[in-house]
């Protein structure tokens, strides 16, 4: 039986994630903001299977509390096995733009609020010689865009911490995945025009849950992210700072 820990239970993603868990009868600790999602979610995961689920209410900007969270995690089932990052929020790109402090609020929940989180989960585990840590980055990460830059350089930041955290920890027992999903059809986006290239939660879920079992490093979900942002990268820079992307 697996002890799971979820930051960001709440989110689409997280919770289909947690629905394979819920199936394999594991343990789940959930933690998120919102009280009345956190206990429809937590209900969802009983009736899925989940041998026991508890829940957490956390802002994970209140840095200084995720010590204690971390400890009410232990204290509800034992060691925590897997810790799932997977809280973030996509801003307004043009309102950041023109607003400092909306430009510095996405950056320290996607990427301050997650290093802080993954520092204290990667020294818990290290010490212990064993656990598997997975965070949610994105595609956006590998290349700044005009239409979401200050989106992805927060989650360019997420992905180089956890490489570097994969690279300090390889040898000590403790795997740490970096998920990389493309644009997901989630309450999120859900200002967004859908079109071919949009993923279910249910499938990004599944691809999560796979590369667990399998002990990936970073996963691009659905696989042909992989594909479109490799060829993106490749663009030479004085082709692609005149591009509309």
């Amino acid at each position: 039986m697996t002890n799971v820990l979820i930051v960001g239970a709440t989110s689409a993603i997280a919770h289909a994630v947690a629905r394979h868990f819920a199936a394999a009868g594991d343990n789940l600790f959930l933690v998120g903001r919102n009280p009345e999602k956190l206990t429809a979610v937590a209900d969802d995961l009983r009736v899925h299977g989940a041998s026991q689920v508890q829940t957490y209410q956390l802002d994970v900007n209140d840095l200084e509390r995720h010590a204690d969270m971390l400890a009410a995690a232990t204290a509800a089932f034992g060691p925590v096995d897997v810790a799932l990052i997977a809280h973030g929020v996509l801003p307004d790109q043009k309102a950041c733009e023109q607003d400092v402090y909306e430009m510095l609020q996405a950056f320290q929940t996607n990427a301050v609020s997650t290093m802080a989180l993954l520092t204290l989960i990667a020294n818990d585990f290290e010490a212990r010689g064993r656990g598997t840590i997975v965070v949610i980055s994105s595609v956006a990460g590998d290349r700044g865009r005009q239409s979401n830059y200050v989106y992805g350089a927060s989650k360019a930041a997420v992905s180089i911490f956890s490489q570097g955290l994969r690279n300090r920890l390889a040898r000590r027992g403790v795997q740490v995945i970096t998920v990389k999903p493309g644009m997901v059809d989630t309450p999120m986006t859900a200002h967004m025009r859908k079109g071919p290239l949009f993923a279910s939660p249910e499938r990004v879920g599944q691809d999560i849950y796979q590369a667990i079992l399998k002990g990936k490093d970073v996963v691009y979900t659905p696989w042909y992210w992989r594909l479109i942002m490799g060829v993106i990268v490749h663009i030479p820079e004085r082709v692609f700072k005149y591009l509309r992307l």
